[in-house]
This record gives structure tokens, sequence and C-alpha cells, in this order.
């Protein structure tokens, strides 16, 4: 068997070169990807894509791949040559050997469906988002599934299979000069049963309806108030605020306000934030990481205190722990690096009525339309696709291009109300040199933070 003779050969050539550890990973991945924008098809394709990624590491890391299995053997020398070359003193967790074939299983595999029918989905999304006043539509589908088998130096084998699947589609309303947009998307990891679950009718409506309610909407007042974030917004908050500040590399560079503070108070009592790659069909779910590293839940702020760091196997050597399989990379030609997964608040007992009843002038923010964060310097800003005004606790006047801003850590201590009513449905793509599936959310949560305009 070819994987059988490169175990060998792996050893052989760790034994030439005086390499410590290795791990290979070899994937498979069987991919469609569709786009639509108004009417017109901008791409249509379908890949069978195999490769080998091989890591080595002799104090420092040597990386190297190939997508032609031929060059497989050159790749896992490669890498080891460049390890022996880089003369590093780092460490990296060594464990038990683990031996496992796993597999996320869809109810209705998207593999067998044609790509007529794929296609055709597109096109129904694209005729039911058209309007009068609606100026463009764009939809956009995509499917993988995932074979990979990895091995290391230690013994372990595992065999994984994950299949993931995303449809989104936005619409955008001009009114003269005036544009506004609006989108939704879907997806997790699971079959094409996703797409068969997901009301298009419904939803479609709903995307053309916010976008042309948005050229009426009227521009956010500026300085700080009582904001209720809903799960979208406060899904992607604790992501981007804090959950890359508690990745093990930024730690261990000292680029994280989260540097040396593990058991100490960093939040409301209430407050309770887990990453989560073992959630039932989540887009952000896998079994094992590209470590060999089973995944597993992971308390990063339980009741207020900071309880665990995100971790690879450098990371947990540096801190003296243990990984918890968040070392994930985008693909078998890339490195894996220290990344999120589900990231979502804990619900607490507040019903939305209930929240909104505290809050005398304050507003109402809606999903998420981007924004950057320094997690050096604590600070953030996030764009919300909408929002309104609260007074005297009712839901007044609709408004657009709305920023939150603030201190991630003052956000937190000031968070004043934790709804029940808990969302982890917003799939997306977590960028930070590699692309990875992620997923987030939450409840509704009350704070107070600084409101201004979009920039």
């Amino acid at each position: 068997m070819e994987i059988e003779r490169l175990m060998r050969k792996a050893e052989e050539l760790a034994r030439e070169y005086g390499i410590k550890y290795y791990e290979v990973r070899i994937a498979e991945i069987n991919a469609t990807h569709l786009e639509m924008q108004n009417s017109h098809l901008e791409e249509f394709s379908s890949n069978i894509e195999i490769g080998i990624g091989v890591r080595a590491f002799c104090g420092a890391w040597g990386f190297s791949s190939a997508n032609d299995m031929r060059r497989a053997e050159k790749a896992i020398e490669t890498a080891m040559k460049i390890a022996k070359l880089m003369k590093g003193n780092s460490k990296v967790y060594l464990d038990d050997p683990t031996k496992d074939r796993a597999e996320i299983k869809a109810k209705k595999a998207f593999v067998d469906v044609d790509l007529e029918e794929k296609l055709e989905l597109v096109k129904t999304v694209d005729r039911l988002l058209m309007d009068d006043k609606i100026v463009n539509r764009k939809i956009t589908y995509g499917d993988g599934l995932k074979w990979q088998f990895y091995f290391n130096s230690l013994g372990s084998e595992i065999e994984t299979i994950i299949p993931r699947i995303r449809l989104s589609f936005s619409a955008t309303a001009k009114k003269g000069n005036d544009m506004q947009s609006y989108w939704e998307i879907f997806g997790g990891t699971g079959g094409w049963e996703i797409i068969e679950n997901t009301d298009l009718e419904h939803w479609t409506t709903f995307v053309k309806e916010k976008a042309k309610s948005l050229l009426n909407a009227q521009l956010p007042p500026s300085g700080e108030f009582d904001v209720i974030m809903d799960p979208e917004l406060a899904g992607v908050f604790i992501h981007e605020a804090l959950g890359h500040a508690s990745e093990g590399d930024a730690i261990k560079n000292g680029e994280s306000i989260l540097e040396g503070k593990l058991g100490e108070k960093i939040a409301v009592e209430e407050l309770t934030v887990v990453d989560d790659p073992t959630l039932e069909g989540k887009f952000g779910s896998y079994i094992y990481d590209d470590e060999g590293i089973k995944a597993r839940r992971v308390e990063i702020i339980k009741n207020g205190f900071l309880n665990e760091y995100l971790l690879d196997r450098e990371t947990a050597a540096y801190l003296n722990m243990e990984p918890n399989g968040h070392g994930r990379a985008q693909s078998y030609n890339y490195q894996p690096l220290v990344r999120m997964s589900n990231t979502y608040i804990e619900p607490r007992d507040w019903s939305f009525e209930e929240m909104l009843s505290e809050v005398k002038r304050g507003l109402y923010l809606i999903g998420d339309k981007g924004g950057e964060v320094d997690i050096a310097n604590g600070t953030f800003m996030f764009g919300a696709k909408e929002g309104y005004l609260i007074e005297n606790g009712e839901i007044k006047a609709h408004i657009r291009d709305v920023a939150l801003s603030g201190k991630i850590l003052d956000v937190l201590r000031n968070i004043r109300a934790i709804g029940k009513d808990l969302k982890i449905e917003f799939p997306g793509y977590c960028g930070k040199g590699q692309w990875v599936p992620v997923d987030d959310g939450g409840p509704h949560v009350l704070t107070r933070a600084l409101v201004g305009g979009l920039l």
C-alpha cells in the first residue's frame, strides 16, 4: 500500500537526518464551487485535489508539500532537510500514539447530487432575489468533502472524513445615488440536507426587504450607549475581540492583552465563553485537528475568569500545558496554526424583552459587517448590518451604517445581561494568513460601548 510505503520511508529518512518529530497529512478534497451575479454565472467548478503536507521538527519546523503524490517522498525529505538546517531551540508537545478512523456523516451526500441540481439551486435563488429596486444579486454555493490520513513519528495513524457545505446570497437596493446591501449565509458540516432544510423563499424575501428598508434608515448617533448585540454580532465580537487574543501563538509572541492573565477575573461573573469543535453540524466542527490531537471543548472564560488558552503542540509545550486540538491548516499545503472553531457565549436567563426594558436610551445592533481588532492594545471596531434606536425600553427608529467600538475588557466588564436565546449558525471563514471554516454566535447581550458611523 502507498501509505504504508511512505510511513516506512519517513522513518528511514528521520533516522538519516536525525529528526526528533515529524507528521504527515495526505488529503483528498472533492469540491464544487458556483458563483452567480445578476443571472450571470461567474464561476462553476468541480475539482478533485490530492496532496501531501509534511512537517518535521528539530528545534524548529521544516515544512514541504506536493500536489503530486509521485513527489511525496521528496516532500518528506525536503521538510526534514529544512528542519535540520533551521537549528532552533523550541519545544513540541509529544503525546501517546492515537489510531482512529472518524467521520462526520451527511444524511444526503452532496457528492451524489447532480451538478445540474446545484446549478438549478443557484438559478432559483437568483430568480427569488429579483425585484425592481434590487440592482445587484449575488449567490455563492460551495461544498467540499475532505478525506485525510495523518501519521506522525509517535505512531499515530488517523483517518478522517469531513463534509462541509455553504450557501450565501446578497441583494443591493438602490434609490437615487444611495445603495444598501443585505445578506444571509447558511451552512455546516453535513450534506445536501442543509440546503433542503433552508427556506429559500422566506430568506430571499427577508434579504430583499432588509436591503430596501435600509434605504430609508437613519444614520446613527455617536457616543457611549447601552447596546444590545444580537446573537450574530455578539458572536463576531467574541470571535474577533476575545478568541484571537486567546490563541496560543499570540500569547507566546507577547502580542495579546491576555498574556499572563490565566486565572484572573477579566469579565462579569455571568460570562462564559467557549470554543467547541465538537458541536454537531456546525461549520467550524472537526474531529481531530491537523496535528493529530482530538478536538475538545475549551472554556476560554469561565464565570468571568480567564480559564484556558487555545493551544497547538508548540504553544502547549512553551506554556507547559497540553494541546487542546486547535492546530488547524487551510489545506495540506499549509502548516497548522492555532485557530478557533465554533466560538460562542454561553446563554443565561434573560429574555430579550427583559433586556430591552433595562435600556432607557441605547441601541439594538444586528448582524456583522466586518471590522478590525488590535489584540495587543485591546481595542476593536465592528460594523453592524443594521440597528434600531431604543428609547425607554421600546424599539424606535431604524438605523444603518453603524459601528461599535471600544476596549475589549471594558466591554466584557460592562455586560449587564446575557440572554437565553443561543444561536450558533453564522458559518464563515477566519483569515490569519490562511482561511479556515468557523462558526460563532451567542445569545443577545446587553453591554455598554462606543457607537458611531461606519468608517
